[in-house]
């Protein structure tokens, strides 16, 4: 199959294709049961961020999905937005628009294909199984002339995988890698085998984080599927709006983004919550992927030493391993979870720039960074927690 056969559509709005059709290609692996690799490309989590009104025109991600067909059949997709700015990407270019506007240029609006407000590794070329190479290839062209038909400063894929980031760099991309920490599994039996791999000193700190964190006078529940209600949603609602509001200024996430998860997505979610008396005072919103736990967002309502710690990284490990899942991935940023056992890990991305000398520039600055983000990686991971002789995964 050539790519130049195939053609590529836009949508609006993701419901205008049938959950099936777009999960055929964002999860195929699912056809046989089972979770997808992350949730967050499915049809359910976009269309609930959608739906929401967490994302649309008013917000400054406005949809335009690509859709990628051969003699009408479906080949592939991509999560594609018009972006009037550069909120809720964790792929900071912010540096970058200063500089093009500085120049005379305009840097918004740009193409961004990401799952919005979320920072966790997964395909944005979604294609059908046995179609990635073909399919890659249409999307990225199709990529290229929207951006340039329309007059665009740049497109952007961000949080792709190693694979499709080497494929992007092939067809003319730049590739950009950053890094994030995350938890691996090294087969754990439970949480003290995990602690014995560490040094005896950050062995030591963990127990004693864990042991203050009980001081708060309660319990710690997980809850999926079922067992979660309406109530906790309430209860999480109040938790985001303290933490947005003091990260971002304003929440990216609309409450009825909360009730659709409720409604779609509550066999994905593992909410931990912190509760005394009976009221939640705190808690940790994850997702569950096939053989991952993202976490994404933690708030309280009270304030309590170590609780932060407990709820958002040692109850996920808790959780991981009783699972048998082989990673947790903690979110974006935060040097402060390497000496919890968190190891810096690289991310992805990939960069069409339009204009030929800022693209020169860009990409000289790309080159400098990488090197200085395998040397960070390198130079973290071995100020890491454990013990010499085992690696953390």
């Amino acid at each position: 199959m050539n790519a130049d056969a195939i053609e590529v559509t836009m949508l609006d709005r993701i419901e205008a294709l049938p959950a099936a059709d777009w999960d055929a290609c964002a999860c195929p692996e699912t056809a046989s049961g089972g979770r997808p690799v992350d949730p967050f490309t499915t049809h359910r989590f976009l269309a609930a961020l959608e739906r929401s009104g967490s994302v649309g025109p008013a917000t400054g991600w406005e949809p335009h999905h690509l859709v990628a067909r051969h003699d009408g059949e479906l080949v592939a997709v991509m999560p594609l937005y018009a972006k009037a700015h550069s909120q809720g990407e964790y792929i900071f270019d912010h540096g970058w628009a200063e500089a093009y506007e500085r120049a005379g240029g305009r840097y918004y609006p740009k193409l961004q294909a990401a799952v919005p407000f979320t920072p966790a590794t997964g395909r944005r070329f979604l294609t059908r199984p046995g179609l990635e190479t073909t399919g890659r290839a249409a999307l990225c062209e199709a990529l290229v002339r929207v951006t340039s038909g329309n007059g665009l400063s740049s497109a952007h894929v961000t949080f792709c995988t190693e694979a499709e980031a080497v494929a992007g760099a092939a067809m003319g991309f730049l590739r950009r890698t950053t890094q994030q920490f995350h938890w691996l599994n090294d087969g754990y039996a439970g949480f003290d085998q995990f602690l014995a791999a560490l040094s005896s000193r950050k062995r030591k700190a963990i127990r004693r984080e864990r042991a203050g964190a009980g001081g708060f006078g309660g319990t710690i529940r997980h809850l999926t599927g079922g067992a979660i209600e309406q109530r906790h949603w309430e209860a999480f609602w109040a938790f985001y709006q303290d933490t947005g509001s003091r990260k971002w200024g304003r929440p990216y996430l609309t409450r009825a983004f909360f009730g659709a998860l409720h409604e779609t997505m509550r066999d994905d979610v593992l909410l931990i919550l912190a509760e005394r008396d009976g009221r939640p005072i705190a808690g940790a919103l994850n997702f569950i992927g096939r053989d991952t736990l993202f976490g994404r967002y933690w708030g309280a309502i009270e304030e309590h030493p170590f609780l932060h710690f407990e709820c958002c990284y040692y109850q996920a490990i808790d959780f991981a391993i009783d699972a048998g899942l082989a990673r947790v991935e903690a979110g974006a940023q935060g040097e402060h979870k390497l000496a919890r056992g968190y190891l810096p890990r690289p991310t992805h991305s990939l960069h069409w720039i339009a204009d030929p000398s800022f693209r020169e520039a860009v990409a000289r600055y790309l080159d400098a960074e990488t090197r200085a983000v395998g040397e960070d990686i390198e130079i973290m991971t071995g100020y890491g927690p454990f013990r010499r002789g085992t690696g953390g995964g």
